[in-house]
């Protein structure tokens, strides 16, 4: 990989790699944009097979984390972390006691969280070293299982979904079609039902289908099925590019909108609902109550406000869902639109602060 080349065609800050030899750590920070703020983004733990893929994984997610932060109104950047190695044996202390040296060592330019395979006592160990760190133990400060929060950002974008395709956001009466029941979907399940929703739900694990069932009286379908049933709102909450070839003829909903990340298996499927008339909740804005919520760790958390912060999930995509009519793009390319008007408004500020100070200094 060319990685300045790279770099410079995405507008990367940054990129450090981290090694420490006595705990084997192997890490690589990157630092997408910081014009928002500090960069927020998770660390995630995992066998790569090349180095040149960890690093590519590494920029990509850090993009991301940018877009994600930008569009859920946080003054923060995007940054993300990956640690080169296998979560269930190569895991020590002192490797996430090393790697928080190093986070200390950006002096807040970076702060990280937990993300695929790490945990809470990783963070708490890279606590030991740094205060630059969310998702720690709620001894600590920390906000705990973000499952719940996530859910109900979630929960309050289908409602922003709904009131776009249907003129209400009522979801009593409808029918959510849930792909995976996992602790976000569960959560979410929970939510819907007591508004009255009607569910139809799916796991490869029978455990966690049968106590949605058992909780909330759902519907239970096999795995592939799922993309069959008639419903309202198709909510992917498990696997990625579950919108792709094989599936987007199938889908009967009218609102797509769930927890999973990266939604659409490529843009031209993104492309393809929109032509079809089918309102899609970008992915990184209605799932992003997780971020919002270890966000608010940054000035001592506070659970009604950072509940009342994941509530703007449903203002934002209404905007997102505005762009889309007024500059006739598909939803996805409106909320990428949405995060860059953001930033570029920022940048845009300080250049006119900048300059206005230059004007000041040079009359002197």
């Amino acid at each position: 990989m060319e990685i300045f080349t790279h770099m410079e065609k995405y507008d990367y800050e940054q990129l450090v790699f981290c090694q420490d030899k006595s705990s084997g750590l192997k890490a690589i920070i990157a630092i997408h944009d910081t014009t928002l703020g500090p960069a927020l983004g998770g660390t995630r733990m995992w066998t790569y097979q090349s180095e040149d893929e960890a690093i590519e994984d590494a920029l990509r997610l850090a993009r991301g984390m940018t877009y994600k932060n930008a569009a859920a109104g946080l003054n923060l950047g995007g940054g993300k972390t990956v640690i080169i190695g296998d979560p269930k044996t190569d895991k020590n202390p002192e490797m996430f006691r090393a790697f928080g040296r190093y986070i200390q060592g950006l002096n807040g330019r970076y702060i990280t969280a937990e993300d695929v395979g790490t945990t809470v006592h990783d963070m708490d160990l890279i606590h030991l070293e740094t205060d630059f760190v969310t998702g720690i133990s709620p001894e600590s400060g920390s906000s705990g299982n973000p499952s719940p929060v996530t859910a109900y950002g979630v929960y309050k974008g289908m409602k922003a979904a709904a009131m776009e395709a249907y003129g209400t956001d009522s979801l009593e009466g409808k029918t959510v079609a849930i792909q995976g029941v996992g602790n976000v979907a569960y959560a979410l399940c929970e939510f819907l039902h007591k508004e009255g929703a009607k569910l139809i739900v799916t796991d490869i694990n029978k455990q966690s289908v049968e106590r949605a069932v058992e909780a909330f009286g759902a519907t239970a379908v096999d795995p592939d099925d799922i993309y069959d049933v008639e419903c309202e709102i198709y909510a992917p909450c498990a696997l990625g590019a579950t919108v792709n070839d094989d599936t987007i003829n199938r889908i009967k909903a009218k609102i797509i909108a769930g927890s999973a990340n990266n939604q659409l298996k490529s843009p031209k499927h993104g492309d393809i609902i929109h032509e079809k008339g089918i309102v899609y909740a970008p992915d990184y804005v209605i799932n992003s109550g997780g971020v919002i919520n270890v966000a608010d760790e940054l000035v001592g958390y506070n659970q009604q406000r950072a509940m009342k912060k994941v509530e703007t999930i449903y203002d934002s995509l209404i905007r997102v869902f505005e762009i889309s009519k007024r500059d006739n793009i598909p939803t996805y390319v409106a909320a990428d639109r949405m995060a860059e008007e953001r930033i570029e408004a920022k940048r845009n500020s300080r250049s006119q602060f900048l300059l206005n100070e230059h004007h000041i200094l040079s009359r002197r």
